[in-house]
């Protein structure tokens, strides 16, 4: 049984890597596999695993970003050094929208998902659908980037890509699809808003991970797991990073040769696919 629920572990931690990062949406795809391949583990030890191995997809953006993120680097001048805050705080004013609308429904999304299961699914398919077609749209538009450079983001339009971050609040939508999008629309190139899409994640999901973890603490849930249950949590931890390692390098060389419509194309059939589980009953029922 041990090993069955690593195996599991392992499987997780890899749709987490691959999904966290590109515009398709972890959320939707981690419940799929769920339903198909659930833990027959406690539900505390499932709600902080989720936790743990999103901390390990940041964690690569940190180590593949750490000189660039790193405003103490020696081997920086103090204008590099000053343009490095200024990035954080770019990257900062960007998080304030999502950080106080997450605080405010954090606690209504987990309820909705566990008391309406089915109708939460069909909120993530519409989701994936509605995101898959706003690609495809986007990608279709002649247009130039105004924006190719981190250091040419402003402060107004670091604020205007947060507020796009809101919408991966609603299930489905994708973290950084929503941001990517967002940044595009608003004139950034390709590699800039998927940059800044990562570096947008640090402090987000960070403090979306502590909130969690101070809540199963509070509850006096880890004193409850079993060496199974930890074993899941570091394989889970340590996969999901190593792969999101991976995946991250190469969705920025995709995009320098590529646009995002294969993205849109297949959330939509997965959008699809997700509406037909749902309406037979194979899911969420």
């Amino acid at each position: 049984m041990a090993v069955l629920e690593i195996l599991k572990a392992v499987l997780q931690g890899i749709v987490q890597g691959i999904t966290e990062w590109l515009p398709i949406s972890s959320t939707g795809h981690l419940i799929i596999v769920e339903e198909f391949v659930p833990f027959a583990l406690s539900d505390a030890f499932f709600d902080l695993f989720s936790v743990l191995i999103q901390l390990g997809s940041i964690l690569a953006v940190v180590v593949l970003y750490f000189h660039k993120l790193n405003p103490f680097s020696p081997k920086k001048t103090n204008d590099q050094k000053k343009s490095t805050w200024t990035l954080w705080g770019k990257v900062l004013i960007a998080s304030i929208p999502a950080a106080v609308a997450g605080l405010l429904i954090d606690d209504w999304l987990d309820a909705m998902e566990a008391e309406h299961k089915g109708v939460f699914l069909y909120i993530i398919a519409a989701a994936l659908i509605v995101y898959g077609i706003a690609f495809i749209v986007m990608e279709s538009m002649v247009r130039k980037a105004k924006v190719n450079e981190l250091s040419e983001i402003s402060p107004k339009l670091a604020l205007g890509i947060g507020a796009f971050q809101m919408l991966a609040l609603i299930p489905g939508t994708s973290r950084s699809g929503s941001t990517i999008l967002g940044a595009t629309a608003l004139g950034a190139s390709r590699t800039v808003a998927a940059e800044f899409s990562f570096f947008m994640a640090i402090p987000v999901m960070f403090g979306a991970s502590a909130l969690k973890l101070l809540k199963a603490a509070m509850d006096g849930a880890l004193s409850l797991f079993t060496s199974t249950e930890w074993a899941c949590l570091a394989v889970g931890f340590v996969v999901s990073f190593l792969v999101s390692v991976l995946v991250i390098r190469l969705l920025m060389d995709f995009i320098k040769k590529h646009d995002f419509k294969p993205f849109g194309w297949y959330r939509i059939a997965l959008g699809i696919l997700l509406i037909v589980l749902v309406a037979v009953g194979v899911i969420g029922a």
